[in-house]
């Protein structure tokens, strides 16, 4: 992990540590506080898993990878978890198909958070020691893999729910209400041709496939100053977007008739009017919120129908580096894509080509944003040796680049090096787009 190699803490830190390490594993108990028994093992495709299989898998890492080697005398509760509770692992060894994870009725959800209690109580106790580097870096890897699972525990909960055709909400408080105020118009931030710095150089954890920094070279583009809304892809799709050959990539047009795409997933047509489900149920489609949960085919079939492009993922880092990290993330509790003049970012126009006022929204959180990039190793990537190194690299391949955060990524969870990774064809997370252009 890159930047995650840091010194044995003083004790001061250590106490930071076990904190952060606390607050997160209550932050996953959180997000499950409104399912019932019954939600906690909603698998709905072979994509999405049960909460309560990630409440479990989360727990088998610590107990997998650090206690297993730093907690002497540490045995587990439950040796047979260390195969159940595998994810892709091969070098752990074998572990139930991903497909049928629903089917693990047993452990109960009692158990497995009997589970988490015991090894959270083994977790603490090791973090108060004075700790080697690598078992540091071993416990922030978990954290931040537990992090990713919070985010998979809103995405899944909500799809599984969405197919009870009783579209049940995930829970009943209300959602922050759009103002009627006109959202602001999109313009465009030029960006000079260069060498460009990608990747990870700063202090602190960052996972391995955000390196080695290297440079790029870019010709002049430009970056849309805020992200696509509901209103500007139903544009498109009243235009014919679904039903025109010609948008489409030839894998993408092939999906669209395979699965009968129309429109975005969660979007229903009620009396000529359009609803969307968010965690609340069924709600009115708002025009003014970015357009979320299309695919990488859907994206950019809509950016071909535009006159303008997806940005490669150098292009989008290179953009975002003029901005603060802040936005609609996880740690606002709505779950829900905002307005785009509800979070502006402030830019550094040291890279703009021209010293004009366009500002960059929405960058971080809302919606992953799909690039144009294909997922592979940055030159000279090597995986860390060991289990632990088949964390990304062995995705390196048919996955689409997306970057940014969601509303349902943590805050301290983004970079704007952060490279999250999906198969084209999925629609599940928070997706949503951004234009580019050439300059």
């Amino acid at each position: 992990m890159y930047g995650a190699g840091v010194a044995s803490l003083a004790q001061p830190e250590q106490v930071s540590l076990l904190r952060e390490y606390l607050d997160m594993r209550r932050t996953s108990l959180r997000l499950c506080a409104p399912l019932s028994v019954e939600d906690h093992s909603l698998q709905p495709m072979p994509d999405a898993s049960p909460a309560k299989w990630h409440l479990a898998h989360t727990t088998w890492f610590f107990e997998t990878f650090v206690l297993a080697q730093y907690q002497p005398h540490y045995r587990p509760p439950h040796p047979e978890f260390r195969s159940l509770f595998n994810s892709y692992y091969n070098s752990i060894g074998d572990r139930p198909l991903r497909a049928l994870r629903h089917v693990l009725s047993r452990p109960s959800l009692e158990e497995v958070r009997s589970y988490r209690d015991r090894v959270d109580e083994a977790m603490a106790s090791l973090i108060e020691r004075e700790l080697p580097p690598a078992a540091i870096d071993l416990i922030t890897l978990g954290i931040h893999h537990e992090q990713q699972h919070q985010e998979l525990i809103v995405t899944d909960v909500k799809n599984g729910l969405w197919a009870n055709p009783l579209r049940p909400a995930y829970r009943e408080q209300p959602q922050a209400r759009s103002t009627s105020e006109p959202i602001a118009p999109l313009q465009w931030k030029g960006f000079v041709a260069g060498l460009y710095p990608i990747g990870f150089t700063s202090v602190g954890f960052a996972f391995d496939n955000e390196g080695p920094p290297h440079r790029v070279y870019l010709e002049p583009f430009r970056l849309a100053s805020r992200l696509v809304t509901n209103a500007e892809y139903l544009e498109f799709m009243r235009a014919g977007g679904y039903t025109t050959p010609t948008l489409w990539l030839s894998d993408g047009w092939d999906a669209v008739r395979a699965n009968q795409w129309t429109a975005p997933l969660y979007w229903e047509q009620r009396d000529s009017e359009w609803w969307n489900y968010t965690v609340e149920g069924m709600q009115p489609l708002r025009l003014d919120e970015p357009i979320c949960h299309v695919s990488f085919y859907e994206a950019d079939a809509f950016a071909r129908w535009s006159g303008a492009r997806l940005p490669t993922e150098f292009e989008w880092e290179t953009a975002a580096r003029s901005c603060t990290i802040a936005g609609n993330f996880q740690d606002n509790g709505i779950f829900h894509p905002q307005r785009p003049s509800q979070h502006p970012l402030i830019p550094n126009d040291r890279m703009s080509g021209a010293p004009g006022t366009e500002r960059l929204m929405q960058m971080f959180g809302d919606v992953w944003e799909w690039t144009a990039s294909a997922y592979t190793p940055y030159p000279n990537f090597k995986p860390a040796a060991g289990a632990v190194g088949e964390y990304n690299g062995k995705f390196m391949c048919n996955q689409m680049v997306l970057r940014g955060g969601s509303c349902a990524t943590p805050l301290s969870h983004i970079r704007a090096t952060y490279r999250n990774f999906f198969p084209p064809h999925v629609r599940w997370q928070f997706m949503g787009v951004r234009l580019a252009n050439g300059d």
